[in-house]
């Protein structure tokens, strides 16, 4: 293998640069040729593609975002998008990729390595829901974002006597919400691996105040539809549906915070960039010795690999400690 391309897609995740650069100068070092590869699947297929250097990755392991920018390709999901990339690659020599994004990434990653293109993939989402590895990147900045955003709306809560609820990232899974609830010391945490009862929940918050405390937090992670009644729209953020439901049983006031967007950016955790860091020199060293199919991961403090057919055939199971704790704390 002489000549490899990096590419990022979907949503992007602080911790993905310093994967690009790790990966980057990897291959260099090893006298590979590296490619970068704009606005991920549509950039491949349309050849935005340039040459990169070791210094077309300095100075950007400490940035958010991702240099080679995003984006979602609906194009690349047919047999006929896969088969211009594929000419893309051919027609620049390009012999292998390395693919860092979530699981429709990687699951585009599969569709690649299924028609016989070399692919390495690094899971990199604030949702942290790819199964197998314990983390991936962007999770810990979310966190960290998170329970930063939490802890400060703790202190005008605590001062105005007020419910909050805080909306945080989580499309179909709590995994996100429930670190950053059970760090940031929230009374109730939604998401929606587990079934809730509003009605219970706003319960336990009278009785609180009935206790003696001075405010309640309430972490929602954004893909808790399933609570949601079939006539309200998915156009407006559960977190306020949610809100209007506490303030209605509790007749509390209450007020509702949706992070969005902000737990995408600031600058990188430590933990991410050496997971970045890894993760992208893992992923050369995998395709030089001619592996496909695969994407990396961390389990305990050990770095491994894994076949991305676990992706289609598995999900990522939440902590169940986590809930158990996190229920026994709601009722203090």
């Amino acid at each position: 293998m002489k000549r490899i391309a990096v590419l990022t897609s979907g949503g992007d995740a602080p911790g993905m640069n310093a994967a690009i650069r790790s990966a980057t100068r990897t291959a260099l070092y090893h006298g590979l040729s590296v490619v970068g590869i704009h606005r991920g699947f549509q950039g491949l297929i349309e050849g935005d593609m340039f040459e990169m250097t070791s210094r077309s990755v300095g100075d950007i392991i400490q940035r958010a975002g991702t240099i080679l920018r995003s984006a979602r390709s609906s194009e690349f999901v047919s047999r006929t998008g896969q088969k211009k990339a594929i000419q893309q690659l051919d027609a620049k020599s390009i012999e292998g990729l390395v693919i860092i994004g979530g699981d429709g990434t990687l699951k585009g990653a599969k569709a690649l390595s299924d028609c016989g293109v070399p692919v390495i993939g690094i899971p990199a989402t604030v949702d942290n829901d790819i199964p197998l590895s314990d983390c991936s990147i962007g999770f810990d900045t979310a966190v960290n974002t998170a329970v930063d955003a939490i802890t400060k709306i703790r202190d005008t809560a605590s001062s105005h006597g007020r419910n909050n609820v805080i909306e945080v990232m989580g499309r179909n899974t709590g995994h996100l919400a429930l670190a950053a609830g059970l760090a940031g010391g929230a009374e109730y945490i939604l998401i929606p691996e587990r079934p809730f009862d509003i009605r219970n929940i706003c319960n336990g918050i009278k009785e609180g105040y009935a206790r003696g405390k001075t405010h309640s937090i309430i972490v929602v992670a954004e893909g808790v539809w399933g609570y949601s009644a079939p006539e309200e729209s998915r156009n407006e953020s559960i977190g306020f549906i949610i809100g209007r439901k506490v303030k209605k049983y509790t007749d509390l006031e209450t007020r509702v915070t949706v992070l969005g967007y902000i737990q995408r950016g600031g600058t990188p955790t430590v933990r991410d960039r050496l997971l970045g860091t890894m993760f992208g020199s893992k992923s050369v060293d995998a395709l030089i010795q001619g592996r496909t199919g695969e994407f990396t991961g961390i389990v305990g403090e050990k770095f491994q690999m894994f076949d991305i057919k676990e992706i289609l055939i598995s999900q990522k199971p939440i902590n169940d400690e986590f809930c158990q704790v996190a229920a026994l704390l709601s009722e203090m």
